[in-house]
């Protein structure tokens, strides 16, 4: 193969790769709602065995903690003074793998704090009950599925899930 056919390969790849680059990788914007705090404990693994999420990939739970307005959901939920459940409220939920991830609850293309995603019973995905959005939360990290969320390119917010220290199990943050 000579110089001049390597070229024209390289050349022919060129006009079908940037393309795809430019088409394909559609960002994501995974910070459209507003920041609030965000501080859930979970003290001890009976804590997480009886409030957290289980090792079912399927499993799921929503955290709402609002102290001016008395809300409290789950109300068994040791909730204390530094508690903070985010914009809208947190999903927690087990990744394909089993580990933990949190997310806001809000919306991200109706962006409001009481317009809050749902888990269909059944269903591997999370549902807009306002727009419509489809949001993948077990094997996509949040990502828009369809509705205007996917046309918009808007994922929902993320939060981090790590071990505590010693008088903390799990601890969800921003």
């Amino acid at each position: 193969m000579n110089l001049s056919h390597l070229s024209g390969l390289r050349a022919y790849a060129l006009t079908l790769i940037i393309p795809l680059i430019i088409l394909g990788c559609h960002s994501v914007d995974d910070e459209r709602i507003p920041y609030s705090e965000v501080h859930l404990v979970f003290t001890t693994v009976a804590d997480w065995n009886i409030h957290g999420v289980k090792g079912d990939a399927a499993d799921y739970g929503r955290y709402i903690y609002n102290p001016a307005t008395g809300t409290r959901l789950p109300a068994d939920f040791p909730y204390n003074t530094m508690s903070r459940t985010g914009y809208g409220g947190i999903l927690l939920v087990n990744d394909a793998l089993g580990s933990p991830v949190a997310y806001d609850l809000a919306c991200p293309y109706e962006a409001r704090p009481a317009t809050r995603i749902e888990v269909p019973e059944g269903e591997l995905f999370a549902v807009c009950p306002e727009c419509g959005s489809t949001f993948d939360i077990y094997t996509n990290h949040g990502n828009p599925r369809s509705g205007p969320a996917a046309r918009e390119g808007y994922a929902l917010q993320r939060y981090s899930v790590t071990s505590g220290g010693a008088l903390e199990y799990r601890v969800v943050t921003r």
